[in-house]
């Protein structure tokens, strides 16, 4: 049996994509993400000299600061802070600017489902907008298991009432991790994950499985990324 979507999308399908950088002018960089109607802008600020909580003689640190679209923040977000922090330390070369701590701040313009994801899209947009060195692009993804078995990519909120479990995926944005010569970074990351974050109660072969199709889906993430980001050096160029 096939499942039906509301909105009409196969289940592997995702909400249309659109990525705008350098749209806050006080940020070192920025940009917004959205995925069909969930939308977030990131700022980046710094690197700036570590204080006293963050400083590391050895490595860079980031702090994540996460801004819901109203209220105060709660549990699930600072979750979300966590989450970010550690995906961002992970992509990120911190042996470049020793000693100092890079803000990033995600502010939730509109909630439609899909809110992490949505937001490290975003983040990893706004970094490359602010030029912080990078092992590699990351791309997230939603995959969630509906109560026939069936694994739906990219729910929007209404979907997401009716799922069983989550799984939160980033992926490496290529297959091979891009290092600086003599880097300690680690290990290149070969078609791995960078994070996996899971939600409910799913069998460990629902969770493979959900692991492949988001795999398989971030073919057309990655283009998005590299076309948008094409788009953005051309209109620099033209600027400059």
């Amino acid at each position: 049996m096939e499942i039906d979507r509301e909105d009409g999308r196969t289940p592997n399908q995702l909400r249309p994509l659109a990525c705008s950088r350098n749209i806050l002018h006080r940020p070192h960089g920025s940009a917004s993400w959205s995925q069909g109607d969930t939308k977030v802008l990131a700022a980046v600020y710094g690197p700036k000299a570590g204080t006293k909580k963050n400083e590391n003689p050895e490595k860079a640190c980031f702090e994540l600061i996460w801004k819901p679209k109203s209220g105060q923040i709660g549990k699930a977000e600072k979750e979300y802070e966590m989450i970010l922090k550690r995906t961002i330390q992970s992509i990120c070369v911190l042996t470049v600017n020793p000693n100092t701590t890079t803000s990033v701040i995600i502010q939730v313009v509109h909630d439609d489902g899909s809110l992490l994801p949505c937001a490290i899209n975003a983040a990893c947009a706004a970094l490359v907008d602010a030029g912080i060195p990078m092992k590699h692009l990351a791309v997230a993804i939603c995959c969630c298991l509906a109560d026939n078995g069936y694994v739906v990519l990219d729910p929007n909120k209404l979907e997401e009432k009716k799922m069983t479990a989550f799984a939160y995926l980033v992926f490496p944005n290529t297959t091979l991790s891009v290092l600086p010569e003599g880097s300690s970074e680690g290990e290149p990351v070969e078609h791995g994950l960078i994070t996996s974050v899971t939600y409910g109660v799913m069998s460990v072969d629902d969770y493979f499985l959900c692991v492949e199709n988001g795999r398989a889906a971030t073919a057309s993430l990655s283009a998005f990324i590299r076309k948008n980001f094409q788009q953005g050096q051309r209109d620099s160029s033209k600027s400059g």
